[in-house]
């Protein structure tokens, strides 16, 4: 069976400051953190590639990437682009944020033709998650008529964090089955003085947080059907948040949303990898080192 790997590669970066930060280099050879995700992808076994993109990244971005990686495994570009919305809605001239992760995937809508991986341009998973959605991907029967069945990579949130400011994570409550009961977008995540873990809820209210909890890391594996599920969600979230040029239609809420409806089942496959990426400028020494350390251990 075919699978594809789709990397989200149109974020803006504010936080990272000059350059684009999903091409800077990491690696002992001055690899980025996607040269190490499609190395993992492929040998985990996905056959694609669907890089989606900002339009005015494109050339800088096949020459760093795309023409090296072309040569290692078939890839495709899309754009994600503020004006492609669905018929009878018009683009607020106020909007320069991208619409969200869960539009990200319906601007990949025609590049998309088998079971796929959803993962962040930006973000280093480790191994194991590659290989346990792959398997997922592969092995699932024939859609559940009631209900779309996904698995999501699930880290432990103290392994995510980073030491130069404060994270986003998708916190989760997971069954005894590994099902996923409910995923909460909680902004902010960092230690305070007295080492608890902390983070901001959507009404900016303070809440604790378990340094052992399951986390998203954007990291999905999803059926080629999820896709045509998103357009009426989109259009319902534009009809309140059109004008709200902050608003993000964001994947995990979405999925979280589906779950309540019961429209989809979501098996939970922990991994204990440590994840690192480049979300603040001083990200980027720290990750140099971490993939020296690896690449001395045999790892690439």
């Amino acid at each position: 069976m075919k699978t594809q790997l789709l990397i989200m590669a149109a974020g803006i970066g504010s936080r990272f400051g000059q350059g684009i930060k999903q091409l800077t280099k990491v690696g002992p050879n001055g690899q980025i953190i996607m040269d190490y995700s499609i190395n993992d992808a492929k040998k985990a076994g996905f056959d694609e590639v669907v890089f989606v993109l900002r339009k005015e990244i494109e050339e800088e971005f096949i020459e760093v990437i795309g023409k090296r990686i072309e040569k290692l495994i078939p890839c495709k570009y899309v754009f994600q682009e503020l004006d492609k919305l669905p018929s009878g809605y018009i683009l607020p001239q106020d909007r320069k944020k991208p619409w969200g992760t869960a539009h990200c995937i319906i601007c990949a809508k025609e590049a998309i033709d088998s079971p796929f991986l959803v993962i962040n341009a930006d973000d280093y998973y480790g191994k194991s998650g590659f290989n346990k959605i792959h398997e997922y991907l592969v092995s699932t029967k024939i859609p559940n008529e009631k209900k779309v069945e996904l698995c999501m990579a699930g880290f432990i949130v103290k392994n995510t964090l980073s030491d130069n400011g404060t994270v986003t994570r998708g916190v989760c409550k997971v069954n005894n089955d590994n099902i996923l009961n409910s995923v909460t977008e909680t902004y902010d995540i960092a230690y305070d003085e007295n080492n608890n873990l902390f983070g901001l809820d959507e009404e900016k209210n303070k809440v604790k947080v378990d340094e052992n909890a399951i986390v998203s890391m954007n990291m999905w594996g999803l059926p080629k059907e999820f896709v045509n599920m998103l357009d009426k969600d989109f259009e319902d979230f534009l009809n309140v948040n059109l004008n709200n040029p902050k608003a993000e239609f964001l994947l995990p809420s979405i999925i979280d949303t589906k779950i309540q409806k019961e429209e989809c089942i979501v098996k939970v496959l922990k991994v204990d990898d440590k994840w690192f990426g480049v979300t603040y400028a001083e990200d980027k020494f720290k990750v140099q080192k971490e993939f020296k350390k690896l690449h001395e251990m045999g790892e690439y």
